[in-house]
């Protein structure tokens, strides 16, 4: 067991995402007092000591007799602010941790310290204040301790991230549409997905005519305050869910709602492949959708009866074959590394399959196994790949991507991912999706509508976000939209006022 004492600071959280990193959650846990540390248990006491013109952090390891120690000294800048010197001092903190935690395990770790979602922000940032890439690299590896391979990676994501968000235009707007309906909901999932048999309930008309409430609402609020939409896309869930004439429905109203004739891009998930016909393919390529994604996930059968999705890998290879027929210019195709009992020659079989299709857009997740999944409840029940295992497999996918002639332009990273490792999006040359970036970098507003879209009100003077989160309930969200609609277009007025 390990013991964590925490002397002068309340870095608790912190700490804790860190430990993580090298041990499961219970594994270690917080103290109030070192009298309560028994013998053959660690002790990790992380102090943080406070002085007129400096700080010390001071974090020592200890077993029975035996201990070792490390410790950082942080000078107060003159004018430096509260916020800035805390987010200083924990960095410090965790690095300390690190250094001892890594030679205690005889492990290193490809992100280092870093434990956030969004790697690539911290290089923007630096960007911002217009360091030159060796300076960049060296901060990366100095103040994260981030592997070389990371680093190369988070640079040359954000190179061809910034033309995307750069310069920022204060009258335009990303819309996100919420079809929260599948046809199972998946062992790993934790989107607010209601699994539906089509044309069985009410529900989806309900829900639909709600979500064209709020789509007119925000249509009205754009034309008055001019705003342009500059890319839009249709998530859930599973929006081929729907019918037919549902989704040709839909879109139709959100061309007459919205202006949509300058804008840059829309795409639809198609991400089951047992929800797609030509039918349905003809009625978005009649909207003007050129992007679409079917997501296999893997490629292996038996994996996919065990995460419970309803379709083949012969059912993948039909759907493209029919959007390839009717001409979409990007298919993206979604992959997860780390399914449960996967190999990496299961994968390398994947990535066989996905060659064939010539994917232009390739999205490489790595598990998360997340609270609300039904895989986190019954974890014990699957065979999850290890670390390196999971590392195995992920650079599979990279070798055969490089192959495809993908590039890497975009990624995040969640919490609880098998291996510590990061999601990764591959294109060919001009077909990133700028919605991707602009959701993961967030320099731009981005409203969402729809039960469980979140909306994200940019703030660019004083580079900061506001989250306006629509109800998860469809139930709810029916009896609520106006709310919701009433909520986000009060915090867009102020970020329009402010802009």
């Amino acid at each position: 067991m390990f013991n964590v004492f925490l002397k002068g600071n309340d870095f608790r959280y912190e700490i804790g995402e860190l430990l993580k990193l090298f041990m499961k959650p219970e594994q270690f846990r917080f103290i109030e007092s070192k009298d309560l540390v028994q013998e053959q248990c660690f002790l990790l006491e992380c102090n943080l000591i406070d002085k007129e013109h400096s700080s010390i952090v001071r974090v020592q390891l200890i077993k029975d007799s035996h201990s070792v120690s490390t410790e950082k000294v942080i000078d107060h800048k003159i004018g430096m602010n509260e916020t800035d010197r805390r987010k200083i001092l924990k960095r410090k903190m965790k690095l300390c941790i690190y250094e001892l935690l890594k030679e205690q395990f005889k492990i290193e770790k490809p992100w280092g310290i870093l434990t956030g979602i969004r790697p690539t922000k911290i290089v923007h940032e630096l960007m911002d204040d217009q360091l030159p890439n060796p300076e960049i690299i060296k901060i990366l590896s100095d103040n994260y301790c981030i592997s070389d391979e990371k680093i190369k990676l988070m640079i040359a994501i954000s190179e061809i991230e910034r033309p995307y968000i750069y310069p920022h235009k204060d009258d335009t707007v990303s819309v996100y549409i919420s079809i929260p309906f599948c046809p199972s909901r998946c062992l790993y999932c934790s989107f607010p997905s209601n699994p539906i048999e089509v044309g069985k309930t009410n529900i989806v008309k309900e829900y639909l005519e709600a979500l064209k409430r709020e789509i007119k609402g925000m249509g009205d609020f754009f034309k008055k305050h001019h705003k342009k939409i500059s890319t839009l896309y249709i998530g859930g869930g599973t929006p081929t869910t729907l019918s037919q004439n549902e989704l040709s429905n839909l879109l139709e109203y959100l061309h007459n709602q919205f202006d949509l004739k300058d804008i840059s891009e829309i795409t639809v998930e198609a991400g089951r492949p047992d929800t797609v016909t030509k039918d349905k393919l003809k009625a978005l390529k009649e909207h003007g959708i050129d992007r679409i994604s079917i997501n296999p996930q893997t490629m292996n059968l038996s994996t996919l009866k065990l995460i419970d999705r309803k379709h083949t890998p012969e059912d993948i290879e039909e759907a493209v074959a029919m959007a390839r027929e009717l001409r979409f210019r990007t298919i993206n195709m979604d992959l997860i590394v780390g399914l449960p009992n996967e190999k990496p020659f299961m994968i390398e079989h994947t990535m066989k399959k996905i060659t064939d299709l010539k994917p232009e857009n390739l999205t490489v997740h790595s598990l998360a196994i997340k609270n609300s999944s039904i895989l986190k409840s019954n974890t014990n029940d699957f065979d999850i790949p290890r670390e390196e295992e999971a590392r195995e497999m992920l650079e599979i996918t990279k070798n055969y991507a490089k192959k495809m002639g993908l590039i890497p332009y975009y990624m995040y990273r969640q919490k609880y991912m098998v291996g510590n490792l990061e999601n990764i999006g591959y294109c060919l040359p001009k077909h990133e999706c700028v919605y991707n970036i602009e959701i993961m970098e967030e320099r731009k507003t981005i409203i969402g509508l729809g039960a469980g879209a979140i909306s994200k009100i940019f703030y660019p003077n004083e580079n900061r976000l506001e989250r306006i989160p629509n109800v998860t309930s469809i139930e709810h969200y029916i009896r609520r939209v106006d709310e919701m609609l009433k909520r986000k277009s009060a915090e867009l007025s102020k970020s329009t006022n402010c802009s």
